[in-house]
């Protein structure tokens, strides 16, 4: 059985909610009869998961993330409806922030550039932290000053700068804030908003 426009749009113009289903169904292809129609099972995505709760990267906000986890590989990131900051809801980049974790473009390894050099080299993450740290405790060995010029004791470095991400929560600033104080760094910035 066809359809032509016409009657399609004149169904449609009645109101007839029915009948338009019944003919967009045919007129579409498709059998009305439940009998034909074929169903498969399908397991759910979230099946089998382990839900952990999380923080948005991207802002200061802070909107509640959900990650799904199975087989210690994240499956899925949504908005945390138990979340006070934001119910559940998240931004575009909110809700596009399972491409940033699990995504085969991602790079993996840190890109670094020798002094004088020209080209660029993959180095992995964990001489990168090594070398952070070796040029950090440099800085601050040949910078700490021990006493002003009068005898005061002063105990710090004015060379070194930390500045903490949005998302840090207060817990995390403590640490880092107390860690930066004993260290002897002066200029302490957090920019955290949770």
């Amino acid at each position: 059985m066809g359809v032509s426009r016409r009657e399609f749009l004149k169904l449609a113009a009645t109101g007839s909610g029915a009948g338009l289903a019944l003919a967009g169904s045919v007129a579409l292809g498709m059998d009305p009869d439940p009998v034909s129609a074929k169903t498969r099972q399908q397991k759910w995505t979230l099946e089998d998961t382990k839900q952990v709760p999380s923080v948005c990267p991207y802002c200061a906000v802070g909107c509640g993330q959900r990650v799904s986890v199975r087989d210690n590989k994240i499956v899925n990131i949504e908005g945390n409806p138990d979340s006070p900051v934001s119910e559940g809801n998240l931004c575009p980049k909110g809700a596009a922030s399972f491409q940033l974790a699990v995504n085969d473009r991602r790079w993996t390894t840190v890109r670094y550039r020798a002094p004088n050099s020209d080209h660029w080299e993959d180095r992995p993450l964990d001489w990168a932290m090594d070398r952070i740290a070796q040029l950090f405790k440099q800085t601050r060995d040949d910078t700490f000053q021990e006493r002003t010029s009068d005898g005061k004791t002063l105990m710090n470095t004015t060379a070194l700068f930390s500045l903490g991400g949005a998302t840090i929560d207060n817990e995390w600033n403590y640490a880092h804030s107390k860690l930066m104080r004993g260290l002897g760094v002066v200029a302490i910035e957090n920019q955290a908003r949770i």
